[in-house]
């Protein structure tokens, strides 16, 4: 090797370490730009801390719990494993799906616009997966496409009860479509429409989230206590009160969660829109996206999971 092939070998070296740096800066001010927009909304009392919630389940999680959401993700999907696929998670949450994805094989990407979400995520990476560069944790927006769009293609795009949080969930369902690669699929859960019901439930969460922190427990008590009621007296009714109290001592859903940090999740999770059925389907059928598995049967006021293929 020559003097020139040295200098040659340095000069990229050096242009290499620049760039690598600029793009650190980039991400570093996105970053914080995000937070800072995060804390505005929440003092504002236009988003619900979802983070928060998650902070105080990731205390509850257990192997059990992980393994109900391994095993929902295989059957919502239809696979034994994601060997070999990249999965991105928007809107990560507590990171529990992400974890989930890893585990079954897959390279994650997960963001979160929550500050908390974004930090309970990166936990449960280093708890689980420490130091694996498989798995890739950012704080992002699904309502910027440029962000989207910088991240590639997916051969998975999973957002569970996510976009209908953002305050443009037309516009975030159609940011989903940017990163999911032909032949790709895209599992997304949304709100479903139930008229006049779904209108107060917007009152009760917009309230929620304006109130000050030492009203906001007994608010959302209040708010779920004709329900809780119905269920206590139907189980009485039915002479089973062992169904009622076992529904919050063995609380465990398909998705591996925590009852009341549901609960909380769901009374204070503003912004909150809804959609039908056949607005999803004909939002992403008239975008190339084939419908391949949907789960709305019986679900109220909660969320219908659809998983859709983008033509190839």
């Amino acid at each position: 090797m020559n003097e020139g092939d040295t200098f040659n070998d340095a000069d990229h070296a050096l242009a290499n370490a620049r760039a690598f740096a600029r793009t650190m800066s980039a991400t570093i001010t996105n970053d914080i730009k995000i937070a800072e927009q995060h804390s505005r909304e929440v003092a504002s009392g236009e988003r619900f801390e979802f983070g928060r919630n998650w902070s105080a389940f990731l205390s509850v999680l257990n192997d059990e719990r992980i393994d109900l959401a391994v095993a929902s993700l295989k059957a919502m999907l239809e696979v034994e494993t994601l060997e070999g696929k990249t999965f991105l998670d928007i809107g990560s949450g507590s990171g529990l799906f992400s974890l989930a994805a890893r585990k079954l094989g897959a390279t994650v990407h997960s963001f979160d616009f929550d500050s908390n979400s974004f930090a309970c995520t990166k936990e449960l990476r280093n708890r689980y997966f420490p130091g694996d560069g498989n798995w890739r944790v950012e704080q992002g927006s699904a309502l910027d496409p440029a962000y989207l769009e910088s991240l590639g293609n997916f051969d998975i795009v999973y957002s569970w009860g996510v976009l209908h949080h953002t305050g443009q969930m037309w516009q975030a369902l159609e940011n989903a479509v940017i990163p999911t690669k032909a032949g790709g699929k895209l599992f997304i859960a949304i709100y479903n429409d139930t008229g006049n019901q779904a209108k107060r439930w917007h009152w009760i969460k917009k309230t929620y989230c304006g109130l000050p922190g030492f009203i906001k427990t007994p608010f959302a008590i209040a708010s779920i206590l004709p329900e809780e009621a119905k269920n206590l007296v139907g189980s009485l009714v039915r002479l089973k009160p062992g169904e009622y109290i076992r529904s919050w001592t063995n609380y465990q859903t398909s998705r591996g969660m925590n009852r009341w940090y549901d609960i909380v999740d769901w009374v204070g999770g503003y912004p909150y829109e809804v959609a039908s059925v056949d607005e999803i389907f004909e939002f992403y059928k008239a975008r190339g996206f084939n419908l391949t598995k949907v789960k709305s049967g019986g679900v109220g006021l909660g969320c219908n999971e659809f998983v859709f293929e983008r033509d190839s």
